[in-house]
């Protein structure tokens, strides 16, 4: 039993620790090609290029002498053509040599160049954590009392859903559905992240999702749940996240304001089990 116990924690730390690990990215001197790109420029490219990237909180930078030992390896290089500077640059998987993307932005000069907009081309091609996987509950308060859901997030896009309530008030009257269910998704993690507008305000997001849900006894509408582009917000333990520009439907309020708000209700904040 003692052996057993053993196994299981040493299977759950390696879990994590593969979970959170956060991939290293080496960022090598840009290097000039042709007679009209300066040494000057070269090094002004390195330095935003590193500074871009070292803003995000999934990536380490490594530069310098340390560079070589990324798992990720970028070269750039710096040249003029037809009057315009042209930064170009390859993203390398260390282990293998593979190159996964190639990079490229222009502009009058290297301080002209939009640098977060180049980085992002290079970012996009770096294996991002999937933070999701696990189990997650949202809950909202209603007139008559709390509504809630359980996904569980699994390996290779699969969603099993515990549980899923659907609701509805009309008049006097309120119907609560609970649900289960299967469905698939798809995450994708920014490393550098995106500025969007959502209830009329600036928001920086993490990553978007794409989900598709396949709900049982749920109330008539909601058998299908099919939602995309869904843009996240962690929190910095990422222990809970928002569904900032949409959310998941689970109600209809035909009633007025005075149950709530909204017509369509929607599962939008979820916490970790």
């Amino acid at each position: 039993m003692k052996k057993t116990l053993c196994a299981v924690i040493l299977f759950m730390a390696a879990l994590s620790a593969f979970a959170q690990r956060i991939p290293t990215v080496g960022v090598l001197p840009f290097q000039t090609y042709g007679d009209e790109a300066s040494a000057g420029d070269a090094a002004l490219a390195t330095q935003r290029l590193i500074a871009e990237l070292s803003a995000s909180e999934t990536l380490s930078i490594l530069s310098g002498a340390q560079a070589e030992g990324g798992e990720f390896i970028v070269r750039g290089q710096v040249s003029r053509q037809d009057g315009q500077t042209v930064l170009t640059a390859t993203l390398e998987e260390a282990a293998s040599g593979r190159i996964l993307n190639t990079a490229r932005s222009q502009g009058s000069a290297v301080g002209a160049i939009p640098m977060f907009a180049f980085a992002i081309q290079i970012a996009d091609f770096i294996p991002f954590t999937n933070y999701l996987l696990g189990r997650w509950e949202s809950t909202l308060q209603m007139i008559d009392g709390p509504v809630s859901a359980i996904l569980e997030f699994r390996p290779g896009g699969v969603v099993n859903v515990e549980k899923y309530e659907t609701w509805e008030h009309n008049g006097a009257h309120s119907l609560k559905y609970q649900a289960i269910g299967t469905g698939t998704y798809a995450f994708t993690g920014f490393h550098l992240r995106r500025t969007i507008t959502a209830g009329g305000r600036s928001v920086l997001v993490h990553a978007s999702l794409t989900i598709n849900l396949t709900l049982e006894d749920a109330l008539p509408g909601f058998a299908e749940i099919s939602s995309s582009g869904l843009m996240l917000v962690f929190d910095e333990p990422r222990r809970t996240f928002e569904l900032v520009n949409a959310g998941l439907p689970f109600g209809n309020n035909f009633t007025g304001p005075s149950v709530h708000p909204n017509e369509r209700i929607y599962y939008r904040s979820f916490a970790r089990l």
